[in-house]
């Protein structure tokens, strides 16, 4: 009986913090309510590339950033601003936005090849890189290149 009240306790505790770990907040904002240097990467890099929708999501240990752009073009930034991916599904990814190592090795390995979705992992320092012959890169923070795949 004791063991029952205990497994019980413990199911309504996680049910209860999953609730709220889970619980979002996700809205709609102006692109003028994004942080100033998102605002800067979009002009920089999506110039003339109406924005479809811009919002922000928060939960209680965090707070990103996401653009749509009416071309299907989609960036996500973290709480700082960052970009943290860039997926253009019918065009390709601004070489602006891309890191200078990346775009050396495709010009040189892949040279009629265009990058459709760059990812940054921060935790872990690595990018990863889809291009448009359906190759997968993956490369360090460094410029190391760690892996190829393909899709």
């Amino acid at each position: 009986m004791k063991m029952k009240k205990i497994l019980l306790t413990l199911v309504c505790v996680f049910v209860t913090i999953s609730s709220f770990a889970s619980k979002d907040d996700d809205r709609p904002i102006q692109v003028n309510q994004l942080p100033q240097v998102v605002q800067e990467f979009i002009k920089k890099n999506f110039s003339g590339v109406k924005v479809a929708l811009a919002k922000m999501e928060s939960d209680f240990f965090d707070k990103s950033y996401e653009v749509i752009f009416t071309n299907g073009n989609k960036v996500e930034f973290d709480r700082n601003g960052k970009w943290d991916k860039i997926e253009c599904k019918y065009t390709e990814v601004p070489a602006s936005a891309i890191p200078e190592f990346i775009k050396k090795y495709i010009s040189e390995n892949y040279p009629d090849v265009k990058v459709w979705k760059i990812e940054y992992e921060r935790k872990r320092g690595k990018y990863e890189v889809k291009l448009s012959n359906r190759w997968e890169l993956k490369f360090d923070k460094n410029g190391t290149l760690l892996d190829i795949d393909k899709d």
